[in-house]
């Protein structure tokens, strides 16, 4: 579904000590599995997920999606596909605060609004809110449930890829657990990338990117001896 090559990122590019962000990245994804990516503060991780959803442009190098190379397709193509088949889980949940949390869940579906609020109630009792939450607005929810309302709302036009950076941050061990069997699940007939610090959520990746400084370090896949 991906590939990568010679994926390059620069920041700073006018100043004389560039920032790489990253180098030369060359890696092919599957077209689904649970894929987890690691790898230190600032090595790379959020500007790989930031650029393969076409939210960042590479400053030189490819990324292909399907066959087709994000670089030559517009700006209307990638909001097409940030809106139907790309799905995304933020850091911060960017909830919006006079919404309720089914509200938020269903904010951007693009299914008739009785069946995405049936499909988001669905989705957020399965990975942890109770149902008199739903009706709670941001302020009344705790940073893990807010981050769960965020991971329904992301799933809610069945994306065939999701980017998820950090998706169990901000919850405990049994809701992170939760959270990621539910991902587990969706990543049977879907492509999920995940990008964590904690490698205890990602222990059962069909594929893990182990990523340093710009630069892809080591990949494992399930079933091979690392």
């Amino acid at each position: 579904m991906f590939t990568l090559k010679d994926a390059t990122m620069i920041y700073d590019m006018d100043k004389e000590e560039k920032v790489y962000a990253m180098k030369s990245m060359n890696i092919s994804f599957p077209d689904k599995g649970l894929i987890g990516i690691i790898g230190p503060s600032g090595s790379g991780k959020s500007t790989l997920m930031y650029t393969m959803s076409t939210l960042k442009k590479l400053t030189s190098g490819e990324i292909q999606y399907n066959g087709k190379s994000l670089s030559s397709i517009s700006d209307s193509e990638k909001q097409r596909l940030r809106r139907n088949e790309f799905g995304f889980v933020f850091q911060r949940h960017y909830l919006i605060n006079y919404m309720t949390a089914l509200e938020n869940a269903v904010v951007a579906a693009n299914i008739p609004v009785s069946e995405a609020r049936a499909k988001a109630e669905k989705l957020l009792l399965e990975i942890g809110l109770k149902k008199s939450e739903l009706k709670h607005k941001p302020t009344k929810l705790s940073g893990g449930q807010r981050q769960r309302v965020a991971i329904a709302r992301a799933m809610m036009n069945d994306p065939k890829v999701l980017f998820a950076d950090e998706p169990t941050a901000s919850l405990d061990h049994e809701n992170a657990f939760l959270v990621m069997e539910r991902l587990k699940e969706y990543a049977k007939e879907r492509l999920v990338l995940v990008i964590t610090h904690d490698t205890s959520i990602i222990k059962d990746a069909d594929m893990t990117v182990k990523i340093w400084d710009g630069r892809i370090s080591d990949v494992e896949r399930k079933g091979e001896e690392a």
